[in-house]
């Protein structure tokens, strides 16, 4: 068994997740893949259980009624994955905007000190590519905010892309964790830093989804921009 797994929430994601699987299969480091799926019908799932059938011990499948949100989905991963023993859990989306071979380096991170590596946009080297202004800077924006709000000193603390080590998991309340969009990834890591744990950042490109259709939406966006102030002043 590998030290480290790869979580990748998939709903609709027929056009990607097999390259995407291959791609983090070929890397040097074995790096196990647990994707989870929300009843996708699109035929998702099928397809991770047939490559799993040819890989049974690098990749494994969670089906789930319904879409339970993408929080709910790495808090499931997190659970399965500390049950297995892994001392590294990563998050990471199926679209290809986060690129896989950069798990290497999020890897290397928690390696050598982190606590918490984060796969950047918007530190020193890290781009965003593909985007349309209004949308990177309502990223940009809502980084800031968060930074302002929090005093958290992470410039991408929206970022999905992320490398815990385990005992961070198994330090924070994961049946307490409230959100599920993008106020998930804020929470997670505000959490975990003011319990006093190391966050680099690691700097990518990320690119926008070239195939299949994004989840955002206005009530993710209104959970986050609620979901900081509630985690800041609301009860700790």
């Amino acid at each position: 068994m590998s030290d480290s797994l790869v979580i990748i929430p998939t709903y609709n994601e027929i056009e990607n997740i097999e390259a995407i699987i291959r791609e983090v299969i070929a890397l040097d480091h074995d790096f196990d893949l647990l994707i989870i799926d929300d009843g996708s019908p699109d035929g998702t799932a099928k397809k991770v259980k047939e490559l799993s059938d040819k890989v049974p011990d690098r990749i494994y499948l969670i089906e789930r009624t319904g879409k339970q949100g993408l929080g709910t989905a790495y808090i499931a991963g997190f659970k399965w994955g500390l049950n297995k023993g892994y001392q590294f859990l990563i998050e990471m989306d199926a679209d290809f905007s986060h690129p896989p071979a950069r798990l290497m380096d999020l890897y290397a991170a928690c390696k050598n000190g982190a606590d918490i590596a984060v796969g950047s946009r918007y530190t020193k080297g890290g781009k965003v590519k593909n985007w349309p202004f209004d949308r990177l800077f309502l990223s940009y924006g809502a980084s800031l905010y968060v930074r302002m709000i929090t005093g958290m000193p992470v410039k991408d603390p929206t970022a999905g892309f992320v490398c815990y080590k385990n005992q961070v998991l198994e330090s924070l309340n994961l049946d307490k964790i409230e959100f599920v969009g993008y106020a998930f990834q804020i929470e997670m890591k505000y959490k975990s830093f003011s319990k006093g744990f190391k966050i680099v950042e690691v700097p990518i490109t990320f690119r926008d989804r070239e195939k299949g259709v994004s989840k955002m939406n206005a009530s993710i966006i209104k959970e986050a921009v609620t979901g900081v102030l509630k985690l800041r002043f609301g009860k700790k």
